[in-house]
């Protein structure tokens, strides 16, 4: 019983019912003026050809018929205009099936208006309408409950089928699918490159900080704790920025994003280590201005983790930062000299995050101990530009 008076008490159902009605009341205008019922339906035709007419019944079938799927990416009812003759076809036929629909809508109407009759045919006033043929008796008023049982049948199935028709006739097409499929594959994308973001910005910060303070509180000199902390502001605020950035995005707030840093800026990366007592020997070599944003601003992170990842596990040693653009390609190497107990090849989430930033961009990281060094070294494709605009087209530039 709970199963069946559910949809009675759902607010859809109703606007769905309204949605039935609309059609049937324009008809209804027709039959004032000519009894050919068919006309409507053919009459449907030229108006369904029109490529706003299926914009038009998406944004009514969507507020109607599907509400919670409104201004949704994925929903199943499209809002927007004819793009091909099928579509204008499958609309003509939208609306002849709508119309069909409605007239099963009108007709269900003159069921309240049998309880009317059969609630008046108690006071002695003959029947008319569906309950034409009752004698007037006191006891019809106990029979006039009976019409409501089907006309609420009929609101539920009526709206259920309207809700059915549309989405197989106003639904996307497999290329809108398509496109909403790689909108969310590309949404996902993003996210998973701003964690990684995240994680190597914030995890630069903490580490610049660590290595700072411990520094600071072995040296005893106030000049160079000074020093430290000033260092260690700096990093904290541009690691605060990225996050409020990266949460600004996942919020969705619609507030513009700040732009992303590039290798144009990686000056801050090597000034930032140094001030933590790395001595880092930068050589850059070709034009910078030339390496497309999107690999300017992976090889900007990679450089971060690299370093930080020297920092973590060797610590403040003499550093060598290599960056290249020659032949198509962005080169780029950081060396420093085996102290301790210095990650292992393809061990970490730094490292592996590195790997993915440059196979997402085409290219190819490779990390090794060799000649009393450990080296991290990324060849970046310059032309790789097209797959990665299309993950990173919705973040700042």
């Amino acid at each position: 019983m709970h199963r069946i008076l559910t949809p009675l008490t759902s607010a859809v159902t109703y606007s769905r019912w309204l949605h039935m009605l609309i059609p049937a009341a324009a008809a209804s205008v027709w039959f004032f003026i000519s009894d050919a019922f068919w006309a409507p339906l053919l009459f449907a035709v030229p108006i369904g050809l029109i490529p706003a007419m299926r914009l038009e019944e998406g944004i009514q079938a969507q507020l109607l018929l599907t509400p919670s799927e409104r201004g949704r990416p994925d929903a199943s009812i499209a809002a927007a205009s004819s793009s091909s003759w099928a579509e204008r076809w499958r609309t003509v036929l939208w609306l002849e099936v709508r119309l069909l629909i409605s007239a099963g809508a009108i007709l269900a109407l003159w069921l309240p208006v049998a309880s009317i009759e059969l609630v008046l045919s108690a006071a002695g006033r003959p029947p008319g309408g569906l309950a034409e043929g009752l004698d007037p008796h006191w006891w019809n008023v106990l029979l006039a409950p009976l019409p409501i049982v089907p006309l609420l049948v009929l609101v539920v199935l009526g709206g259920r089928l309207s809700t059915a028709a549309a989405r197989w006739l106003l639904g996307p097409s497999p290329t809108d699918r398509l496109t909403v499929l790689e909108g969310l594959t590309e949404e996902l994308l993003e996210r998973n490159r701003m964690a990684r973001e995240l994680h190597d910005s914030i995890g630069h910060a903490l580490t610049v900080a660590v290595v700072q303070a411990g520094a600071a509180r072995t040296a005893n000199d106030p000049a160079f704790t000074e020093r430290a902390l000033a260092a260690i502001e700096e990093t904290g605020r541009d690691a605060l920025e990225d996050l409020e950035r990266v949460l600004r995005v996942l919020r969705e707030s619609g507030t513009p994003v700040s732009r992303r840093p590039t290798l144009a800026e990686a000056e801050r990366l090597l000034d930032s280590a140094r001030s933590s007592g790395a001595k880092v020997d930068a050589r850059v070599s070709g034009d910078l201005g030339l390496v497309p944003a999107p690999v300017s601003r992976e090889g900007y992170r990679i450089l971060q983790e690299s370093l930080t990842n020297v920092l973590r596990h060797a610590g403040p040693v003499s550093v060598r930062v290599t960056i290249a653009v020659d032949d198509g390609r962005l080169e780029l190497e950081v060396a420093n000299p085996l102290s301790g107990a210095v990650g292992l090849p393809g061990s970490g989430s730094g490292l592996r995050g590195i790997r993915e930033r440059a196979a997402l961009l085409g290219g190819k990281a490779r990390t090794e101990s060799r000649e009393e060094e450990w080296r991290v070294s990324v060849s970046l494709p310059l032309d790789g530009i097209r797959w990665s605009d299309a993950v990173h087209r919705s973040s700042g530039r």
